[in-house]
């Protein structure tokens, strides 16, 4: 179970860096001229952000990434109520530590 819950976390942990980093870091939409990767680049990010950890975590964890989809598949059968409670665990805690770094950065860079 460890190995599935590091998974998730690392997994939430990329989606975090990779979609909600180029939302906040990458994409700008108030400046002309026109300079950032907008609103496609963003949705690129988040696809291929998942599409990367699908690949390289899915077969440990089922790369769920979200306690919503945990939540899901576990009402739908589809998972063991035992591995509910450390994958939310695991992926909020995941969520935590991208947001920090983001925040980290972001702290960098203003200074």
């Amino acid at each position: 179970m460890t190995k599935k819950a590091i998974a998730e976390f690392i997994g939430t942990l990329w989606l975090v860096l990779g979609g909600c980093g180029s939302a906040v870091l990458a994409a700008n939409f108030s400046s002309e001229p026109f300079i950032g990767i907008g609103l496609v680049g963003v949705s690129l990010a988040f696809g291929l952000t998942v599409l990367t950890i699908a690949y390289a975590l899915g077969r440990i964890s089922g790369a769920h990434l979200n306690p919503a989809v945990t939540i899901g598949l576990w009402a739908g059968g589809r998972v063991e109520a035992g591995t509910v409670f450390p994958y939310i665990i695991a992926q909020i805690l995941g969520g935590i530590a991208g947001a920090g770094i983001q925040f980290g950065r972001l702290g960098a860079e203003a200074h």
